[in-house]
């Protein structure tokens, strides 16, 4: 479904979920037709979960909140019931994680329609869908409208009493107590052994500072954003060993598999494409480049499928090389939660470097990481994050060979 646009509710009785990359909070709301609710008792959360003819169902965290409509229940009076949904975390905006409603018929699960609201920025709150009666025939409307102040911008909006937090107390006056005689200090104590000074914390990540010079290796495993670079060198030495570039990823809710494609292209210095590496094709560059393997579904912890690397094998004629993920089947990144790339060394198992994905797009493919070789011989990292419409490594090559 497009913004607007509606369709007829071949079912009396219909579930609508939303789906994003991060927890969400999803109510309901009875409307008359001034639109606005007869009373509290017609707002549908997780903390009063049920009214006439709607009902509030929890995913339990391992699967999408959902609002339940009755529209045989559905008392006299109402003619609107309005799907809201919130990120669950206090003054996450949705942005980069559009969340997606689908609406089903609740008595066999089938999908009626799917909606995902486009273009989202600083809203923290959103009316999603709603289900309307219009000329005695139930329908269902794709909404997106946006609220920048929350779950209680909508409430308010629709009559909700919203109660304002309590004033904190003023602390009465104390009393004056008069100065006390002054009184000789006591004695100093015995002087102690000095105390063992404390173990320093280990160090953190290093993280690159926007606009600082250039991170190498030698304070340790570096953690980067978007679009920062860290140089593989370790003790002023480039670091011409084997990598292993490991991918990971996990579905946005328990109980949908998450069939995805890492891969790796390599460049010439023309940003000439050289060769491909992914599941069908395993090793690349007379073995330089070898792949773990496909991993069909997402689940489990660590990498969900690696690529090891030998940088010094690699033929002259390779400067580049852009790491990327897609969706053969088709499923969308904002159906992906905790996606990220690390650089590992391949002989001590020490993780290198680390990108953790914390934007979605509604795109099946994603370039995660890229790797340049530079004049002195030393080889460069820099997170990428960039989205693109690509089911298959194929439709990569161009636009990394651009993103080079």
């Amino acid at each position: 479904m497009t913004p607007g646009s509606n369709i007829p509710l071949p079912a009396a009785c219909v579930a609508v979920d939303v789906a994003a990359p991060v927890r969400l909070d999803v109510s309901g709301l009875l409307l008359t037709a001034d639109g606005k609710v007869r009373s509290d008792d017609d707002f549908i959360f997780y903390n009063q979960p049920s009214g006439p003819g709607v009902t509030y169902r929890s995913g339990g965290g391992g699967a999408p909140d959902a609002i339940i409509v009755d529209t045989t229940a559905v008392p006299p009076g109402i003619e609107k019931i309005v799907v809201t949904a919130s990120p669950d975390a206090a003054g996450q905006t949705f942005q980069g994680i559009e969340p997606t409603a689908t609406i089903r018929d609740a008595d066999n699960g089938s999908p009626l329609a799917t909606f995902t609201p486009p273009r989202l920025g600083t809203e923290t709150a959103l009316v999603v869908v709603e289900i309307y009666l219009r000329g005695g025939q139930w329908k269902a409307r794709a909404v997106g409208q946006g609220y920048a102040d929350g779950l209680a911008g909508i409430a308010t909006d629709f009559g909700v009493t919203v109660e304002e937090p309590a004033p904190a107390p003023v602390a009465p006056p104390q009393p004056v107590v008069p100065p006390q005689p002054l009184t000789p200090p006591p004695p100093a104590p015995a002087a102690q052994p000095p105390a063992a000074p404390p173990v320093p914390p280990a160090p953190p990540a290093a993280v690159p500072t926007p606009g600082a010079g250039k991170v190498n290796l030698d304070k340790g495993r570096v953690s980067l954003q978007k679009n920062q670079t860290v140089s593989l060198v370790k003790g002023g030495r480039p670091l011409l060993a084997r990598v292993k570039m490991g991918l990971g990823w996990e579905p946005a809710y328990h109980g949908a598999d998450i069939d995805l494609d890492a891969s790796v292209i390599a460049y010439g210095p023309q940003r000439n494409h050289i060769d491909s590496c992914y599941f069908g094709k395993l090793t690349i560059l007379n073995g330089a480049v070898k792949h773990s393997g496909d991993n069909l579904t997402g689940e489990g912890a660590g990498d969900d499928e690696v690529i090891v690397v030998d940088l010094g094998r690699l033929p002259q004629e390779v400067s580049g090389l852009v790491f990327t993920v897609n969706s053969f089947s088709g499923q969308k990144f904002t159906e992906v939660a905790k996606a990220y790339c690390r650089l590992v060394d391949a002989t001590t198992e020490e993780e290198l470097v680390r990108f953790d994905l914390t934007h979605a797009e509604p795109q099946t493919g994603v370039m995660m990481a890229k790797l340049i070789r530079q004049f002195t011989g030393e080889w460069e990292m820099t997170a990428m994050g960039d989205f693109v419409k690509a089911r298959t490594v194929r439709n990569m090559v161009k636009p990394a060979a651009q993103a080079l």
